[in-house]
């Protein structure tokens, strides 16, 4: 069962037992979190099905096309800042033609899908926090219950296929828009030509960069989307309870999104 009774529990005795409490608390939330999971991958089998391909290509367009604008202002100006810092200094050493290695190289390993990660969580994991939230505390989710449809199947599944398929996409998108603005920075401030910028830019990135890209965007997506729908499903007190369960959505998986994006990149590059 999704929906709960709202908990109860005494205040506690002491410091300790308080620290002991939230250390439990937590173990449960991961726990629960883990089992939403699984029951969500044990549900793609529907995601063929009619209904459920036309939720998910709407879930797509909510979390992909909708987030393409700003997505693009925080892809080039993330590209524009780092050619500009990386050539400042590399102009010391009249280096600043390989700044399209640096904004090529950094945008595929970690800016790309790291930047990707937090947008989607503010706007995407917020939105779906809120929109299940909401439903936890209108009892629309025990009403699914009570006409025996999984809400675990109806409503989190689409939203992750969703954000697994997008999450890659935009993240690669955003890496090209960051060495187009790179390139910009280099053709207008620091002397570098398109030629010189593309070629460095390409020579010297790595297909492992993008892969790598890819499977941290692939792993935001999924987080952020579990996250969002635990925290929504486990709403109580309803108005406040929901806005409580917004910002926690977003508070960790900004923070898993940096914890997960550092553990992947020393997996394959230490």
């Amino acid at each position: 069962m999704v929906t709960r009774e709202p908990e109860y529990f005494p205040p506690a005795a002491g410091t300790v037992a308080q620290l002991g409490r939230n250390v439990l608390f937590f173990c449960r939330s991961v726990g629960q979190a883990t089992l939403l999971l699984i029951h969500a991958i044990g549900t793609l089998r529907f995601a063929f099905t009619k209904r459920a391909r036309q939720e998910i290509v709407m879930q797509m367009f909510v979390s992909g096309i909708k987030s393409l604008g700003v997505i693009s202002v925080v892809g080039m100006f993330t590209g524009m800042i780092l050619a500009l810092q990386t050539g400042i200094e590399l102009s010391k050493f009249n280096q600043e033609v390989n700044i399209g290695t640096a904004v090529m190289v950094s945008m595929l390993r970690e800016m790309g899908p790291f930047m990707t990660g937090l947008i989607l969580a503010a706007c995407v994991g917020s939105a779906i926090a809120a929109q299940l939230g909401t439903m936890v505390v209108s009892e629309e989710i025990a009403a699914l219950e009570i006409m025996s449809i999984d809400p675990v199947r109806f409503l989190v599944m689409p939203r992750l296929v969703a954000m697994a398929i997008m999450t890659p996409l935009l993240a690669f998108y955003t890496c090209i828009i960051g060495v187009i603005g790179g390139g910009i920075v280099g053709a207008s401030q620091l002397g570098v030509s398109w030629e010189a910028y593309i070629d460095n830019a390409t020579r010297f990135a790595d297909v492992q960069d993008l892969y790598v890209g890819v499977l941290k965007a692939f792993l935001f997506g999924v987080i952020i989307t579990i996250v969002a729908c635990h925290e929504g499903f486990a709403t109580t007190q309803g108005a406040v309870g929901v806005g409580y369960a917004t910002r926690k959505a977003v508070l960790v998986s900004f923070l898993l999104v940096l914890i997960v994006g550092y553990f992947v990149t020393r997996l394959f590059y230490i």
